[in-house]
């Protein structure tokens, strides 16, 4: 059990990748609190961990709010003593150039996806600092090491990036360690309408990554219980790149 005793906060849990890096985490032993504007696919979440024999709570949490963050940590440590991982793993994504992008795609892309993380780690270290220590693991991309068509999505994905390191630094010396992951095109929930709801959608992103195919959550989900055990003890301010070869290109 890689995770046992561990109790885990995972944003952006309801459904895609952070609900089968919930389902994973459980498997391994951690207890889990899921945090979502979903509330009906965090709740339904939430009942399948449960009915399977693990413990998930369900809040429901927008990650631009400091207040919402602090009742999410608040949750986790009132029903389970701790906290020692957190994973931000909620996100969104809109694909546009600089000139189309407008300023409220742009604060709106920025305040979740990098803000978010920001908050999120500021209410959690307080917490993961009294467990003696922990992993924070943070989910960014491919577009936050090379750029691409993404303007608003891949400079968010950037923050993200380096903000990991700087926590990483910042927090190394108390035991809290701090790493990103850097996805592929995965088919989510999210990504699935924007890029593979086609045949020629989906062999055109396949063709893109030297594997041949576009990933799953499960790939992710394996790399983040990676960062999140303590089989990584000695990884801080990483990248870990989970993206079928597409950057080696």
């Amino acid at each position: 059990m890689r995770l046992e005793n561990k109790v885990a906060l995972i944003s952006g849990g309801a459904r895609g990748m952070g609900a089968v890096e919930a389902k994973m985490f459980v498997q391994e032993g951690a207890k889990v609190v899921i945090g979502d504007v979903l509330d009906e696919d965090g709740k339904q979440t939430e009942a399948e961990i449960n009915e399977a024999g693990g413990e998930c709570v369900f809040v429901h949490l927008d990650v631009t709010d400091e207040t919402a963050w602090q009742d999410a940590v608040a949750a986790a440590v009132d029903r389970f003593g701790k906290l020692d991982i957190l994973v931000n793993n909620a996100g969104i994504a809109r694909i546009n150039n600089v000139e189309d992008t407008t300023s409220d795609e742009w604060d709106l892309v920025m305040d979740i996806n990098a803000k978010g993380v920001f908050l999120g780690t500021k209410a959690a270290i307080p917490e993961i600092r009294k467990a003696g220590g922990g992993s924070i693991v943070n989910i960014s991309s491919i577009a936050g090491l090379t750029g691409g068509r993404t303007s608003s999505y891949a400079a968010s994905k950037g923050a993200v990036r380096l903000l990991t390191k700087s926590s990483a630094i910042q927090y190394a010396g108390e035991g809290i360690r701090c790493n990103s992951v850097h996805p592929g095109v995965i088919e989510t929930p999210m990504t699935t309408p924007m890029m593979l709801n086609t045949q020629k959608g989906r062999d055109l992103n396949a063709s893109r990554h030297p594997l041949g195919r576009v990933g799953q959550p499960e790939d992710i989900a394996y790399g983040v219980l990676f960062l999140a055990s303590d089989e990584s003890s000695f990884m801080t301010g990483s990248e870990l790149v989970i993206d079928g070869g597409l950057t080696a290109q």
